[in-house]
C-alpha cells in the first residue's frame, strides 16, 4: 500500500509540498502524500517549493557545469540535470533511465513551410527519449515519487505514449508493476507493442480515453495504486525540464513562442509552471507566449477558450461554460476523433492549469484539421525529423498562426515534437501510399482527401534498364 498522511493546512516546514491551485482554497499537503486532486475542494494540485531554503543557481548558465558530471546518472539525465529546479526528492532517490537526451534543431526547411525567416524555426525533438516520446520526462519524476512512497503498482489510462513510458520504467527499474488502461480500438500498434513487450498488465475497456481515465482513477483509489497520469502533479514536474533544455539549447535566451500540441494539456501546464517559477526566481526577465494546438476532432480547449471565453481569471474560473459543454458532449454523444491519437481527448484533466499557463504567457489556442496535421508531418519528415501525427499539430498550428499574422516571420519559434515517427507508422504509410484503397480506408474517414506532399514508391519492371531510367527520371 502507498503511504498517505493527514491533511495539513499549517505553515510548511518541508522544502517541497503540494498546494491547491485554487487561490480561494490554497490548502497544502506533504510531498509524502498521494493526491491527484485537493481533498478539500477537488481542484488540481501543484508541487510547490520553499525557494528561500533551496540552493538555486543565480544564473541558468550555471547548469552547464552539470555536463562535466555526466558519469553521474543523475546529471546525465536531461531531467535530473536540473534537480535544483525540481528538488522534491533527494538525488540518491531519483529514478532515471537516461531520459531527456533530446535536441533542439533549427530547420529552415520546415521554417519555409511555416512561413518563417531563415534561422527562426526550431523543433524540440522529444522522440529521442527512451520510450520514444516526451512522457519519459514526467514518468521518471512520477516513478521517483511512487518509489519513495513505497508503491508496488502504478497505473495509467493511455492513448499509447503514457502506457509505453510507464511500462518501460517499471520494467527497467523493477520497482513496481505497471497496469495500463486503454480504450477499445483507441491505441496505435506501435505504442501498444511497447506496453506489451515491457510486460505491463494491459486492461482494455469498452470506450475511449476519457472512459479509461474515469475508470483508472476509480480503481487506483479503491486499490491504493499509484496513478501516473498527468493529473499527478509530480509527473508535471519532470515535464518542466523540456523548457529548461530548450533554453539551454538557445544559450539561455527566451524564444518568442512555444507551440505545443494540446491533448490532456499536461505539457502546456508544465511549461507554464516552468516559466512562472523561472520568472519568480529571477532566472529569466521575460516569458515566451505559448500556443496550444488542438486537433479539430478533439478541440475542447479551443471550444472553451476561443469560442466560449473561458479564462483562468486569477484562479476564479467560470465553470458554467465547461459544465454546459461537457453536458452537450454527453447529450450528443460527441467522441474525440482524430488521426492524432496522442491528443484524441475530449476532457483534458489539466484544463485549469493550462488556462493558468495561457493567462501567464498571453497564450493562444488554435485547432487544425487532420489534413493540416498530416501535411505538416510530411514536411517535418522531409526535413529529417520523423514524428507522430500529434507532434505535427504544433507545426501545423505555427503555420496557421503565421498565416494569421499572430506569429511574425522574424519571431523565434519553438515547435514541440512530442513523439517518434514509429509510434504510429500506419498513418505515415497510408499518407505516402500508392494504394488508394489503403489511403481512403485509413485517412479518408477523417476528412483527409489528399496527400499534398506524398513521397510515393515507384513501380518498375524488374529489369536493369527500366530501373536505371526510373532513377534518372526521379532522382
Amino acid at each position: 500500500m502507498i503511504h498517505t498522511a493527514a491533511q495539513h493546512n499549517a505553515v510548511r516546514t518541508d522544502l517541497a509540498f503540494q498546494r491547491c491551485i485554487n487561490p480561494v482554497c490554497g490548502a497544502t499537503y506533504d510531498s509524502s502524500e498521494l493526491h491527484t486532486s485537493c481533498p478539500k475542494c477537488s481542484n488540481l494540485l501543484d508541487v510547490a517549493y520553499d525557494w528561500d531554503r533551496i540552493a538555486v543557481p543565480k544564473h541558468l548558465n550555471e547548469f552547464e557545469a552539470m555536463w562535466s558530471q555526466r558519469t553521474n546518472p543523475v546529471r546525465f539525465s536531461g531531467v535530473w540535470r536540473f534537480h535544483e529546479l525540481l528538488p522534491f526528492a533527494p538525488q540518491d532517490r531519483v529514478v532515471t533511465v537516461g531520459e531527456g537526451q533530446t535536441l533542439l534543431q533549427q530547420t529552415d526547411a520546415v521554417g519555409e513551410y511555416v512561413g518563417m525567416d531563415n534561422g527562426k524555426l526550431h523543433l524540440q525533438y522529444e522522440g529521442m527519449n527512451p520510450s520514444g516520446s516526451f512522457k519519459d520526462n514526467g514518468m521518471c519524476a512520477a516513478v521517483t515519487h511512487a518509489s519513495i512512497l513505497g508503491a508496488q503498482r502504478a497505473a495509467c489510462a493511455s492513448t499509447g505514449n503514457t502506457s509505453a513510458s510507464l511500462a518501460l520504467y517499471c520494467s527497467a527499474t523493477r520497482l513496481m508493476k505497471a497496469i495500463i488502461f486503454i480504450g477499445s480500438g483507441k491505441i496505435s500498434y506501435g505504442k501498444l507493442s511497447q506496453a506489451l513487450d515491457y510486460g505491463a498488465l494491459t486492461v482494455q475497456i469498452a470506450g475511449d480515453f476519457d472512459d479509461a481515465m474515469l475508470r483508472v482513477r476509480e480503481v487506483a483509489k479503491e486499490l491504493g495504486i499509484y496513478l501516473v497520469n498527468s493529473v499527478n502533479p509530480f509527473r508535471l514536474e519532470g515535464q518542466k525540464t523540456i523548457m529548461f533544455r530548450v533554453l539551454e539549447a538557445l544559450r539561455w535566451e527566451v524564444p518568442d513562442w512555444i507551440v505545443v500540441p494540446g491533448g490532456n494539456l499536461g505539457n502546456s501546464s508544465a511549461f507554464g509552471k516552468a516559466f512562472m517559477e523561472l520568472k519568480e526566481l529571477g532566472l529569466i526577465d521575460r516569458v515566451p507566449r505559448i500556443a496550444v494546438i488542438n486537433a479539430s476532432g478533439a478541440d475542447t480547449l479551443y471550444e472553451l477558450h476561443e469560442r466560449r471565453g473561458v479564462r483562468w481569471n486569477g484562479g476564479h474560473v467560470n465553470m458554467d461554460p465547461i459544465v454546459q459543454y461537457n453536458d452537450q458532449m454527453d447529450r450528443e454523444g460527441i467522441k474525440a476523433d482524430t488521426i492524432a491519437s496522442a491528443i484524441e481527448i475530449n476532457r483534458p484533466v489539466n484544463l485549469k492549469k493550462c488556462l493558468r499557463a495561457l493567462e501567464f504567457t498571453d497564450g493562444v489556442v488554435r485547432q487544425v484539421s487532420d489534413q493540416e496535421i498530416l501535411d505538416a508531418k510530411a514536411r517535418v519528415g522531409a526535413g529529417g525529423f520523423g514524428c507522430e501525427p500529434a507532434s505535427a499539430a504544433s507545426v501545423a498550428g505555427a503555420k496557421m498562426l503565421r498565416r494569421e499574422g499572430v506569429i511574425s516571420a522574424s519571431d523565434r519559434v519553438v515547435c514541440i515534437l512530442t513523439g517518434h515517427e514509429l509510434k504510429d507508422p500506419t498513418a505515415t504509410v497510408a499518407y505516402h501510399t500508392t494504394d488508394q484503397e489503403v489511403f481512403h480506408k485509413t485517412l479518408g474517414s477523417r476528412g483527409v482527401t489528399k496527400a499534398s506532399f506524398a513521397n510515393k514508391a515507384i513501380a518498375v519492371p524488374n529489369e536493369l534498364d527500366n530501373i536505371i531510367k526510373a532513377i534518372q527520371l526521379y532522382a
